[in-house]
């Protein structure tokens, strides 16, 4: 398999270089002219000064010194001011269908991770409430980059890391305590800033009903805690396989304080002069990291700040071994994770291997106007909701569908419909009509498996269609660095698009056998391509619809 845009960057790097001159970062986009070829580089005209010539000329120079196979690039043509045009062979493109129709699944595959540990921590949302929208966000995006790892060829481990201690902990102890005790028709003060949802209060219908006294209104805080804590991280765990997502390893917070890590960190901070007290509380010296002020690491209730906890995760998790680790964060860390790294290099790890994901915040839409939202008011639709509101498929690919780094405005009435104005349903809806065409194949005695001539496809949508589907690789190898999982889905929706006007403009099965073995072959590949991408988005191929 033969990666052709990175074939002729190469080719066009030799060629500029046999001119004497150094070879620049070099682009080559996909041609805004298709009747000029398919491919585009605009070489010429960002070295026409160093060479000194008009670019139109150095492009004719350049294209001189190409050493392009014919069976590749079957024309390679100069158009004003200065671009180089290549058109891929319709030969080439032949063959690499072939390819992908013996490939299968397989296709594209070149094993960049193979050998290789990854871990992606995603989600860890303390176990406080239902997991809202905005945590179904970084859930679906976590898995989705941990798929695309394993298509790389990745052992990967899904990692959930929750703070089971501090305020917010404590906060649900007392709120659930004093639901209970409204139960027993005891008057009380509810906790200031405690959880007010309808869940609390179902939380201490549940130890009401079913502890049989184990826990009772003499019960402590932290004896509220540990229940509600254990019911609600088992609804998020429910949740989460709703969206059929599945952890290896469960870390929670309080075991770096139980083993002593916590207190390591900030013994090895005071060690080289990057932790110190004052008014009471101990400083992380981030100025020595370049910022205009230094942060407080523990407050002076003696409570930490999520840098100190962080760092010790972060020293366990550079222990096992890990050749790459992904951490995907919610906006409200951009501030934090930072001084994370800087504290961490600063100790002498090597923190190259961590990469760190942010994704903006989500917006329900519903008629053009957002859904107001309150987290600790628990007035807000839950995951749950969502999932059983659309379904899995909708819920995961409407949360990638859009860059992590832009703000996600989620369109219920969109998401609502059963059409292919829906983006999921018109991908699924070209999956199952091809599943449909090969059946009918199939039942009028024409297999997509028979030898076919391939010389017969032939019509423009045809090579078009071809050309999309030779992409894929491309596509995975940019996905692999990235790490963005929208660039998939815009992929498929550009091949389902071209699907849908290939089989506008053709019929598949038709009177002629050869032909129609031919384009049975084509719609085979787009199948499988097709049903690739859906499978690393954790989307269902289905055949009929």
């Amino acid at each position: 398999m033969v990666d052709i845009k990175r074939h002729i960057l190469d080719q066009l790097n030799q060629a500029v270089s046999s001119l004497g001159m150094e070879v620049p970062s070099l682009k080559l986009d996909q041609s805004r002219r298709p009747e000029l070829g398919d491919f585009s580089s605009g070489v010429a005209l960002s070295l026409t000064k160093e060479a000194k010539k008009p670019p139109i000329e150095l492009a004719e120079a350049i294209r001189n010194c190409l050493d392009l196979k014919k069976e590749i690039c079957s024309e390679i043509t100069v158009s004003k001011p200065g671009f180089l045009n290549f058109r891929i062979s319709p030969e080439y493109l032949k063959q690499q269908l072939e390819v992908i129709f013996n490939e299968g699944a397989e296709f594209g595959k070149i094993q960049l991770g193979k050998g290789k540990k990854a871990q992606v921590e995603f989600v860890s949302a303390n176990p406080t409430g239902p997991l809202t929208v905005g945590h179904g966000r970084q859930a679906v995006l976590g898995d989705v980059v941990a798929q695309i790892l394993e298509w790389h060829g990745y052992n990967v481990d899904r990692e959930y890391y929750y703070n089971d201690a501090g305020r917010q902990m404590r906060l649900l102890g007392e709120s659930v305590k004093a639901r209970y005790l409204e139960l027993l028709g005891v008057e009380i003060d509810f906790p200031e800033g405690g959880y007010e949802g309808e869940y609390i209060r179902d939380i201490a219908r549940e130890i009401d009903e079913k502890e049989d006294g184990a826990i009772t209104k003499k019960s402590g805080v932290s004896e509220f805690r540990k229940f509600a804590e254990k019911m609600i991280f088992s609804e998020i765990k429910r949740s989460l396989e709703l969206l059929h997502i599945h952890f290896n390893h469960f870390v929670n917070e309080q075991r770096f304080y139980d083993d002593g890590s916590i207190d390591k960190v900030v013994k090895l901070l005071r060690q080289n002069h990057l932790a110190y007290d004052k008014d009471g509380a101990v400083w992380l010296k981030t100025t020595a990291f370049g910022k205009e002020e230094d942060t407080v690491l523990i407050k002076r209730t003696s409570e930490p700040t999520y840098r100190l906890p962080d760092i010790a995760y972060h020293r366990d998790k550079l222990s096992r071994g890990y050749d790459l680790i992904v951490d995907i964060f919610g906006a409200d860390h951009i501030d934090t994770y930072p001084d994370v790294l800087s504290a961490l290099n600063a100790l002498g790890y090597e923190t190259s291997s961590i990469h760190v994901l942010i994704h903006q915040f989500v917006s329900l839409i519903r008629d053009g106007q957002k859904v107001k939202m309150s987290t600790r008011k628990a007035t807000f639709i839950t995951l749950d909701e969502l999932i059983e509101m659309l379904g899995a498929d909708v819920v995961r690919y409407f949360f990638i569908m859009r860059s992590r780094q832009s703000h996600l405005n989620f369109d219920i009435g969109l998401a609502e419909m059963e059409s292919d104005e829906n983006p999921v349903y018109y991908l699924q809806y070209a999956h199952a009509r091809i599943c449909n065409i090969l059946k009918h194949a199939k039942d009028t005695g024409i297999d997509s498996s028979d030898a076919a001539d391939l010389s017969l496809i032939q019509e423009e949508t045809e090579l078009s269609l071809m050309k999309t589907l030779i992409r894929w690789p491309e596509v995975m190898t940019n996905v692999h660095e990235s790490l963005e999982p929208q660039m998939i889905a815009n992929y498929l929706q550009a091949l389902a698009t071209e699907f849908h006007r290939f089989y506008t403009e053709h019929r598949v099965v038709t009177e002629n056998r050869e032909l129609s073995s031919a384009r049975l072959f084509l719609v085979s590949s787009v199948k499988t391509i097709l049903a690739s991408g859906l499978a690393v988005l954790g989307i269902s191929q289905p055949e009929k619809m």
